[in-house]
Parts: structure tokens; sequence; C-alpha cells
């Protein structure tokens, strides 16, 4: 980790003692891995609530076919479309639930785990590393912590 005069990140992105460049590197990319599930599980929060807004609108559709004189339309969307599972036996909702507890939350409790247990806890050291390396030591807009910021440095100045 490079220094700039004390001006460091803070604790809790420090690396612990003892904690080798492959471990903070390794539970960099486990981060990393989560970061895109979370991605992932957006997408999929998008579909349910995509697929419900359209099924919603059916009713729309339904009632505009039946007004413009097509009442068999309307019973075929009403019955073949209308509520329909979008894969057998399941809504939306329940593939969101049946991937948050088979997936997602193991997913982040093993993750929240090796970093307890690898970093003391401490979230995101190889980002925390990385910003440190490559900061301008001086730069205004470089400061390591975000309670530093360019308004801090001129008061202290001022001083």
């Amino acid at each position: 980790m490079t220094g700039h005069d004390g001006d460091g990140p803070d604790r809790a992105h420090q690396r612990p003692e003892g904690v080798s460049d492959e471990t903070v590197e390794a539970l960099g990319s486990l981060s990393k891995a989560l970061e895109t599930v979370e991605r992932a599980r957006g997408h999929l929060y998008s579909f349910h609530q995509l697929t419900g807004t359209a099924d919603l609108e059916l009713d729309r559709a339904v009632e505009l076919l039946r007004k413009a004189g097509h009442p068999e339309w309307a019973e075929t969307v009403r019955t073949q479309v209308l509520g329909r599972n979008v894969i057998p036996g399941h809504w939306t909702f329940q593939i969101v639930e049946a991937y948050d507890s088979t997936y997602y939350q193991p997913f982040r409790e093993i993750e929240r785990a090796a970093v307890d247990e690898l970093a003391e806890g401490r979230d995101h050291l190889y980002e925390a590393e990385m910003k440190e390396a490559r900061r301008t030591a001086g730069h205004p807009d470089h400061t390591a912590r975000p309670d530093t910021t360019p308004a801090d440095r001129i008061r202290s100045e001022e001083r």
C-alpha cells in the first residue's frame, strides 16, 4: 500500500496484519462475483416487474377487444395468456423467491463469512488498495476518504 502523508484509507479499508496479497485478491474476486450476482438479481426483478406490468395491461386489451366487437379474441387472450405461468408452475415472483433462497442468500452468506474470517470483516480491501496505489498525492480530488474533501483541506489550510 502506498502512503500519502497520513492521508490513507480509514481503518475499515486497511489490510489487517498477516493478510496476504493472494487473500486480498481472492476476496476481491469473490466480492466481484457477488456484485455481478447483485446485478443479475436486479435484472431478475426487472423481468418480474415487466412481466407483471404486461399481464396487468392484458386486462385493458381484453376490455378493448370486447368493445371493438371481438369477444372471441378477448376470451382467447383472457383464458390463454392472462395470468399464465411464465415457466411451468411459476409466476415470476416464485422464480425470484427460488433464486433468492437457492442461490443469492447462500452466496451472500458465504461471501460475508469469508470476509469476516479472512479479513476481520473488512470489505473492499482490494479496491481500497487499488485506490491508494492510483491516487495522486496532494491532489484535492484524490483524497483517501469521503470525509476528506477539497473544502475541508481549504478550511484547514486557512487556520
